[in-house]
């Protein structure tokens, strides 16, 4: 709970998601069929503004339509219609550019193995039709993860993996808490509650960029509102884009049972469960769960309000994965 009624709107924050738009399940795909996923449209669906994008559509080359290719040449991976042949890398890329430019999101899902959208295993074909190499990108989605290269981006494919669905999940509602705080009438006080509040989610992801990020902010009282946005938005960003593991969470745990006023059996509980957690018995949302109870229970306001423990929807029941 966020008492701070300048600093409740970025906590609350719903998400700009940049979506493939077959993805959401429109019949936009080259056979004129959709490629709907079900977690997107049904489980994340309620939590997001999606945004959805078809390169193939906007470029003009309609539903149904003949099927496309990279193929390899002296100027590099040339996107062409399979069949005919014609050339579409400079249409496509006008557009990648422009798209690119005015794309304000919290993140991107793109559809694995377009050759357009992919955002890896895109073959490259030889002219002879054979594949010379599967380890491309594709041209629409290499300019705007080249652009963009702090956004949270997945394929729908990448995404039935449970480490990488969460791990992309939270951080878009990460990233939409952050504009939402920009967006508003923010003064340093309301970004050093936001920095306060992110502590622990931070420090499972890379301790030293959150102490890079810590004092963007203990200068921001000196400096134009312009720049410290920028440069606390890039520290915030690629924090989050270091991966959190095993190790990282259960020191935060730890620091965060550290400051709660436990008696010795309830203690020893926590750190039973942290114990199996770390042994890979059980899920995360084991001891979030039992460490965000003793907060409450505490009136720990600081633990409490951590966007550690809640980093998205509780609904989305994304953490019941045990770490491998």
């Amino acid at each position: 709970m966020i008492d701070d009624p300048g600093t409740a709107g970025a906590q609350a924050a719903r998400p700009r998601l940049a979506v493939s738009t077959c993805l959401l399940g429109e019949p936009v795909r080259y056979n004129g069929g959709h490629s709907r996923d079900r977690f997107l449209t049904d489980a994340l669906g309620p939590y997001v503004d999606w945004v959805p994008v078809c390169p193939e559509i906007e470029a003009g080359l309609g539903a149904p339509r003949e099927t496309l290719r990279q193929e390899r040449s002296d100027d590099g991976p040339r996107l062409v219609t399979r069949t005919t042949h014609v050339d579409l890398t400079a249409r496509m890329t006008r557009l990648a550019d422009r798209r690119a430019a005015e794309l304000d999101v919290d993140g991107y899902v793109f559809k694995a193995k377009s050759p357009t959208c992919g955002i890896h295993g895109v073959p490259v074909y030889r002219p002879d039709g054979t594949p010379a190499d599967r380890r491309n990108r594709g041209l629409f989605s290499g300019i705007v993860m080249a652009r963009h290269p702090l956004l949270p981006v997945e394929d729908e494919g990448r995404l039935h993996d449970a480490l990488l669905r969460e791990s992309f999940v939270e951080r878009v509602f990460a990233h939409a808490r952050l504009r939402a705080l920009f967006a508003g009438d923010w003064r340093t006080r309301d970004l050093i509650a936001f920095h306060a509040r992110h502590k622990m989610q931070l420090l499972a992801h890379d301790p030293a960029l959150y102490r890079e990020a810590g004092r963007v902010v203990a200068a921001a009282g000196g400096r134009p509102r312009e720049e410290v946005a920028a440069r606390y938005t890039e520290a915030f960003q690629r924090t989050l884009a270091t991966k959190a593991t095993t190790g990282k969470n259960v020191n935060v745990l730890q620091h965060c049972l550290g400051m709660l006023a436990l008696d010795p059996v309830r203690r020893a509980d926590v750190v039973d469960v942290i114990d199996a957690y770390q042994a890979g018995l059980v899920p995360l949302s084991v001891p979030t769960t039992l460490l965000r109870h003793h907060a409450r229970g505490e009136a720990a306001a600081y633990v409490r309000d951590q966007t550690y423990f809640s980093p998205y929807p509780d609904a989305l029941r994304l953490r019941h994965h045990v770490p491998q």
